[in-house]
């Protein structure tokens, strides 16, 4: 059944409405838009302990320290913004409200300015209670502006806010729903690319889940989380840095997969007008990776290989990005100065006949034009077809007569290169092959995969070995 839009107004009344809840609103930098639903839907003074709008930097920095960085819209303000102020409502009203369940909206929003130099993004910030005089949680999110108005950002960021208030109080046993909720009148009008949910009242949530999740349900086409299973937003590690990008679908990560990584990542740090300092490696994985026969997303699969990725030391990014040009697209608001593509060559290949097939003689060299800038070069892996000692190169892949003559300038430019000194010692192994083995455990899977993942399947019991099911519990 389909669960009915609330209207933002109707959320704020109804928050209003619940003596229990009661709160402060803290927002910079596109004016006090969430407040307002609050303020115009009634009985405000039934939620609102205070609201505020430090929007001169002098005066921010007096209340909430200054940023280091010089950056105000970012992640580090909105935990300063929630730790004062939750601190000063905590110290003067939980005596005098002992029955009520407390919170604190932050938000630094740079809205589309008057030059248009800016396009519109920010963080949104909630630390709520569950319980009165209950720990507290957090939910933090980093939100792009699509509408291409100013006051229509604002509205934007209003209606967010509203949601997001309204869905840590009537959803929070039901993330995935809590998430879809924030969307609420707001299709097509946003992006959410970055959310992390901690706290008492999650304590089996793994976030890794959410920035799937942003993905599967088109609030954003790109997600990422890191090593240490946290959630990242690409502006707080990647702004003006070279990035290195290696698909795969990684079920699970073979020496093939290893290989791959560390070739590529090494000829990229090689490369011309890349710093090695200020460098970065992704590993990404598709929703198309993801989906199973039945066009579905097991999460206990995902997670498997996102542990095993995680094992590896690897940034992990989620995309529902097949077509690279929605990843590049994506990746050039953070200013890369170059960035590099490593993919398998049956992808390479699936790629130039895709290109073919959808184009016409005019616009294909267009659609190469849109994949292949300036700052941009593929690195392609060979593969050894099976049954059948001969590798398959960028320089001997079989290409459609009519981009024949296109693929080779890209060669010759030096835009699609094969990857060097890779191991063809391990290159009869083939991720199916191992899965398979894994899951009956026969055969000496262990030797075809790093030694991390070897151990992390056999100790967490991944992709069903020796055959106990985990249950995930959201």
């Amino acid at each position: 059944m389909k669960r009915p839009t609330i209207e933002p107004e109707q959320k704020a009344l109804e928050i209003n409405l619940d003596d229990k809840i009661y709160g402060t609103f803290s927002e910079i930098g596109a004016g006090q838009e969430v407040a307002r639903y609050f303020f115009q839907a009634g009985a405000a003074a039934g939620t609102i302990a205070k609201t505020m709008s430090a929007y001169d930097k002098i005066y921010s920095d007096e209340i909430y320290g200054p940023e280091p960085s010089g950056r105000y819209v970012c992640e580090s303000r909105i935990y300063k913004m929630l730790d004062h102020e939750y601190e000063l409502m905590e110290n003067r009203l939980q005596n005098e409200r002992p029955d009520t369940k407390f919170f604190v909206f932050a938000d630094t929003i740079a809205a589309l300015n008057f030059h248009r130099t800016i396009k519109g993004d920010g963080w949104i910030g909630l630390r709520f209670q569950l319980s009165p005089r209950g720990k507290t949680n957090n939910i933090v999110l980093h939100v792009k502006m699509l509408d291409n108005d100013t006051l229509l950002q604002q509205q934007a960021v209003g209606i967010l806010g509203t949601n997001l208030i309204y869905a840590c109080y009537k959803y929070a046993n039901d993330p995935e729903l809590l998430l879809q909720s924030l969307m609420d009148s707001l299709k097509g009008r946003i992006a959410i690319d970055m959310i992390r949910l901690s706290g008492p009242d999650f304590p089996d949530l793994d976030n890794r889940w959410l920035s799937l999740l942003l993905v599967k349900h088109g609030l954003s086409d790109v997600a990422m989380f890191d090593s240490n299973k946290k959630n990242l937003h690409a502006s707080e590690f990647l702004y003006r840095k070279s990035v290195m990008v290696v698909r795969g679908s990684f079920r699970p990560p073979t020496l093939v997969n290893q290989d791959m990584i560390s070739k590529c990542w090494e000829q990229f740090r090689k490369e011309d007008k890349v710093d090695p300092q200020k460098a970065h490696l992704l590993a990404e994985i598709t929703l198309d990776n993801l989906r199973n026969s039945n066009k579905e997303i097991d999460v206990k699969d995902f997670l498997d290989r996102a542990d095993l990725l995680c094992a590896m030391g690897m940034t992990v990014a989620i995309t529902d990005c097949e077509e690279h040009e929605k990843l590049l697209q994506y990746l050039s608001d953070y200013k890369a100065p170059k960035i590099g593509l490593g993919i398998g060559v049956r992808e390479l290949e699936k790629l130039i006949n895709v290109k073919y097939d959808n184009n016409n003689n005019v616009r294909i060299i267009a659609s190469f034009g849109e994949l292949f800038t300036s700052i941009v070069k593929m690195y392609v892996y060979p593969m050894m077809q099976q049954g059948n000692s001969e590798l398959i190169t960028a320089k001997n892949l079989p290409t459609p007569e009519a981009v024949r003559f296109l693929y080779q300038h890209l060669l010759e430019s030096g835009q699609i290169v094969d990857v060097q000194n890779f191991d063809k010692e391990v290159m009869h192994i083939f991720s199916k092959e191992v899965f398979d083995l894994i899951q009956s455990d026969s055969g000496d899977w262990e030797s075809m995969v790093p030694d991390k993942v070897a151990k992390v399947i056999k100790k967490q019991f991944l992709f069903g070995f020796p055959s106990e099911k985990m249950e995930f519990k959201y």
